[in-house]
């Protein structure tokens, strides 16, 4: 059972929090062999590789939840959970935090934009009402059973309102008792700063770094440094795959076979070695 009070004791330390997204329990294993302190489970990236559709609302809370429970069975490292808007209203998100909370989050976070939501890079998002997202985050607050299982404010109402409209929206977010902010979208070092002025002495600011968004992308120590304390690259690994598997796939389709490829991938011992299938056996002879 993973620890739910790791994430909150390392966000109070000083240094910056670096989580990679992940989108399943293996690119969750391979993260967590690479020393990552955290993961973060990317709703898109669900999108992208479970529905093969862009980030447009069209996952259920069934499907993350799931992906989610197969992840926290595989690994030990907090994971944090990208839950959208919540799937629905106040009492879709009391559902939505009790089951993520179940299938072992560390962090949820939620999302003031209607639903079905977009992704937060693209452009025509719509946000509620600021009550309305309170009412949700108070929701979430009494649905979780241990304090540990720490909830993620996120607003995109920069782009629908601007910027103080959407630091705004944070604090009346932050007054509900969130554990930690997310403002999205942030567009310039200048609005980042803004924000960081505003609240990063007070509670745990989130990084959104998308490649090729409307955020610039910094380093995780360059955004320590301006003051955040958790940096996500959420859509990167699922990119990284992509492009990769662009290549695979034509070479396969030109040459017939993987050999001109080999030297890029693992081969059948290797893969066995990152699952760990030598212990697994052992632990099964245990049985015999």
């Amino acid at each position: 059972m993973n620890d739910l009070h790791a994430l909150g004791r390392r966000l109070a330390e000083p240094r910056v929090l670096l989580a990679p997204g992940v989108y399943d329990a293996l690119t969750a294993l391979i993260a967590e062999q690479a020393g990552f302190e955290a993961l973060y489970l990317s709703g898109a990236s669900i999108a992208y590789t479970r529905l093969g559709r862009s980030d447009i609302g069209l996952t259920t809370f069934s499907e993350v939840e799931d992906v989610l429970a197969r992840i926290t069975e595989r690994v030990s490292v907090p994971v944090i959970i990208d839950a959208d808007t919540g799937f629905g209203n106040a009492l879709n998100v009391q559902r939505t935090v009790r089951g993520f909370e179940r299938a072992g989050a560390a962090m949820v976070q939620l999302e003031d934009q209607t639903f079905p939501k977009r992704c937060g890079h693209l452009d025509g998002k719509a946000v509620v009402p600021v009550a309305e997202m309170q009412g949700k985050l108070r929701a979430a607050l009494d649905a979780r059973t241990d304090a540990g299982t720490l909830i993620l404010a996120r607003t995109d109402a920069l782009a629908v309102e601007g910027l103080e409209a959407a630091l705004d929206r944070a604090e009346a977010y932050l007054d509900c008792g969130v554990d930690a902010l997310f403002i999205e979208a942030l567009r310039t070092p200048g609005q980042m700063d803004a924000a960081c002025r505003r609240f990063a002495h007070r509670v745990p600011l989130l990084a959104n770094m998308v490649e090729g968004g409307k955020t610039p992308v910094q380093s995780a120590d360059e955004l320590g440094a301006r003051g955040f304390r958790m940096v996500i690259f959420p859509g990167g690994t699922a990119r990284a795959v992509a492009h990769m598997l662009g290549g695979y796939y034509a070479s396969l389709r030109q040459n017939g076979t993987t050999t001109p490829w080999q030297a890029q991938m693992l081969d059948f011992d290797g893969l066995n070695a990152v699952l760990g299938t030598d212990q697994l056996l052992a632990q099964g002879r245990r049985y015999e």
